[in-house]
């Protein structure tokens, strides 16, 4: 099946001014020409596109489905055009995270990669849906939580960051030695961030250790929490990799809890598996391995 641009562009056309006459004009067209390729069009999908009535042409349902699709192709064909009156192109990749990595990976990340001959384009959504976006080949990369294995995509694992309890440097409980329980930690307000089903969990045994029935909002994402802690005297519980910075320069305070472990933030890295080597992505991958070198 061979479609032409000109053919998108007359379907864009006609449908937009629910008339074969007016495309014809618009395009300088005699309007039998574009009644004949618009039937043309119509076997080459195999579906009905326009109804045709005297008053003009109406798009079918099967156009409304296939016009996004035309006119994208129309947008990229552009966008590749104007590429190469611009010159060679760089390599373009695109990554994505959780918006809770996003401050510990993005930033960090790109700077390592300053000088590289490529470009990069940065989004945040939730791990199932990265991880679908790498399956299809819409992503290059994600970072995301772990999760089970999935045939076609490889996952490394860049970090198992505890989650802890941090406070500013002038809270009342940051200067105390001895290991905290929960509840010296319950009189305080409180921001847990919601890293998983352990978060659940802590508000649950924090809420009866109350002195006042006031609630515990959990958040997302992680800088919500660690705001909360830097700015307006809360404790949060975060995991540690989400606070590193601000416990390096000692904006934050890590409390010593007489409590097991919290939880794990698991953080891997997944790329859609391929007998090529793509040069620009094994930069990004190397790059990646250096940052999480970085955090241990």
């Amino acid at each position: 099946m061979s479609i032409s641009v000109d053919d998108l562009e007359l379907l864009l056309d006609a449908a937009q001014l629910g008339s074969f006459s007016q495309a014809a004009a618009r395009r300088g067209w005699t309007q039998p020409q574009v009644s004949q390729r618009i039937a043309q069009l119509e076997a080459a999908l195999g579906a009905r596109l326009f109804d045709r009535h005297r008053r003009g042409a109406e798009p079918t349902a099967a156009c409304l489905a296939f016009l996004p699709a035309a006119r994208a192709a129309l947008e990229a064909l552009a966008e590749g055009w104007g590429q190469l009156q611009a010159g060679e192109a760089l390599p373009k990749l695109r990554l994505s995270c959780p918006p809770s990595l996003a401050a510990v990976i993005f930033g960090p990340l790109l700077r390592r990669l300053a000088d590289a001959p490529l470009e990069i384009r940065c989004d945040t959504d939730h791990s199932p849906q990265i991880l679908q976006q790498v399956l299809s080949g819409e992503l290059d990369i994600g970072f995301t939580l772990a999760g089970p294995a999935v045939a076609g995509i490889e996952q490394e694992p860049l970090c198992d960051s505890p989650v802890v309890a941090v406070a500013a440097r002038h809270h009342p409980l940051a200067g105390r030695a001895s290991p905290l329980a929960l509840a010296d930690l319950a009189a305080h307000p409180l921001a847990p961030q919601r890293w998983g089903a352990e978060a659940d969990e802590l508000v649950r045994r924090l809420r009866p250790l109350r002195r006042l029935a006031s609630p515990i909002h959990l958040l997302q994402p992680a800088t919500a929490a660690r705001d909360l802690a830097l700015w307006h005297g809360y404790i949060a519980f975060v995991p540690r990799l989400a606070v590193r910075e601000e416990l390096a320069q000692g904006l934050l305070v890590e409390l010593s809890l007489a409590e097991p472990e919290l939880g794990r933030w698991r953080v891997v890295m997944l790329w859609r598996k391929g007998k090529r080597r793509q040069m620009a992505r094994e930069q990004v991958l190397a790059a990646a391995r250096t940052l999480a070198a970085s955090w241990r």
